[in-house]
């Protein structure tokens, strides 16, 4: 049975259901909206039409329909219909007033009659529906078909892009259950500065002023955490603190980087065609971009086989770089990337992958989201080399809980441990001189 069938067979279903007493009962305004739609479609043809010639059309379709169906509907309602058919036509249906909202920073469709939104960090359910699984299938369709993604019961899964830069993942029937699944992470207009992160309590002055002392004098950094840490936007402003002058290679699966340096060649992977072949991935383009004279490699994520040849990279003077990778601690981490390395089909014992790790990395920045929503950077250590068979690791800075408060907002401190870290005069050697005391004040 094709997917088309199957959410067909569905609709079907959650329309009886409907019928017979659902509280998701379709209102008259949806039915007209519907209509409404269609009649717009069919007149507009494959004309192409900007917003402003547009709103007039979709007011004369509603009003000629009101008369010809002698519909009486409040005036809000037909503003409402107006505005819905526009961002139908224009946009991404009923989840582009979200994409308006800067204050909205995720966007979760779980099937046509749940869509969750994430906002200062909380979850809320919104009133929002879609019309039925074809209606969310056809939004999906309209974000993909542009970038030359398919998506359908023959690869049900895809991860894509908003012209803005939003990322955006999707996954259909028969893989998803709850009818087609849409989830998009927002991209900031305006790409957030180190200032940003201090206003909004990520990190401290100190801290931040410590991290770009480390992007400037070369050091190879990675920024770790789990899932909505905020691991790219740091990345980002990691980013920013790269001279003008240098060579920069990112590499993403989506691109979300957006850096302001003059000298910058993103390059993103490819899936596979429609006969499964042609896929380029964030390996293969580590690889292609040691061969292309880069100052600095900057990779969105790591999390398979290219973790060697991002370690290759470090140790061979492409030193500079940085990266993210999924972990909840910074030990945590050590233990992903000899996973990762061991992924790339090498078979290496594990002594020379963690030699290969600690002669690599340099620092790593440990992000973690509390429960409060809030995103802090809960320590940055350095990799200090190897005893025995163990990594050494140190806290330069740590963020220390102290409690929660009754409205659950969580309470704690950033702090400087007071150990200096081994590559001090590989900074001084630089000409980057910190404030004596950074490393032993503590930061409220």
């Amino acid at each position: 049975m094709s997917l088309l069938r199957r959410l067909e067979k569905k609709d079907r279903s959650e329309e009886r259901q409907r019928r017979t007493g659902s509280d998701s009962e379709t209102s008259a305004v949806e039915n007209f909206k519907m209509r409404a739609h269609q009649r717009l479609v069919e007149e507009l043809g494959e004309e192409r039409i900007d917003k402003e010639q547009l709103l007039p059309k979709i007011m004369a379709v509603v009003e000629e329909m009101f008369e010809e169906e002698q519909l009486f509907f409040s005036r809000s309602e037909r503003n409402s219909i107006v505005q819905e058919l526009l961002h139908e036509v224009l946009g991404y249906g009923p989840i582009q007033p979200f994409l308006n909202d800067a204050t909205v920073s995720e966007i979760m469709v779980n099937g046509p009659r749940q869509v969750y939104i994430e906002r200062n960090g909380k979850l809320e359910l919104t009133d929002v529906q879609f019309r039925n699984n074809e209606h969310v299938l056809n939004i999906i369709e309209k974000i993909v078909n542009p970038l030359g993604r398919r998506i359908d019961e023959s690869m049900p899964m895809v991860d894509a892009r908003l012209p803005d830069g939003s990322r955006v993942n999707a996954i259909i029937p028969p893989l998803a259950l709850n009818g087609p699944i849409l989830t998009i992470r927002k991209f900031s207009h305006k790409p957030l500065e180190a200032g940003d992160l201090i206003r909004f309590g990520t990190l401290t002055q100190a801290m931040a002023s410590f991290l770009e002392a480390c992007v400037r004098a070369r050091l190879n950094i990675i920024v770790s955490g789990g899932t909505g840490s905020g691991k790219t936007t740091t990345l980002n402003v990691l980013s920013s603190f790269i001279p003008h002058h240098e060579r920069i290679i990112t590499i993403e699966d989506a691109a979300e980087l957006h850096l302001r340096q003059e000298h910058v060649v993103s390059l993103e992977t490819r899936p596979p065609n429609v006969e499964g072949k042609g896929t380029i991935t964030i390996r293969d383009l580590v690889r292609n971009a040691l061969r292309m004279r880069p100052d600095r490699i900057v990779v969105g994520e790591v999390r398979g086989g290219e973790a060697l040849d991002m370690l290759q990279a470090m140790n061979t003077g492409h030193d500079g770089s940085l990266t993210t990778a999924h972990a909840n601690s910074p030990r945590d981490l050590l233990s992903r990337l000899e996973t990762m390395v061991l992924m790339s089909g090498m078979d290496l014992p594990v002594r020379a992958i963690r030699e290969q790790i600690a002669s690599a990395v340099d620092l790593i920045v440990q992000q973690s989201r509390l429960r409060d929503g809030t995103r802090k950077i809960t320590h940055i250590t350095e990799v200090q080399g190897m005893e025995g068979e163990v990594i050494v690791l140190q806290d330069i800075f740590v963020y220390e809980q102290t409690g929660v408060e009754g409205d659950g907002k969580v309470l704690g401190r950033f702090r400087a441990t007071g150990i200096r870290p081994r590559f001090m005069p590989r900074l001084e050697a630089m000409g980057i001189r910190l404030p004596d005391d950074i490393f032993s004040r503590a930061d409220w």
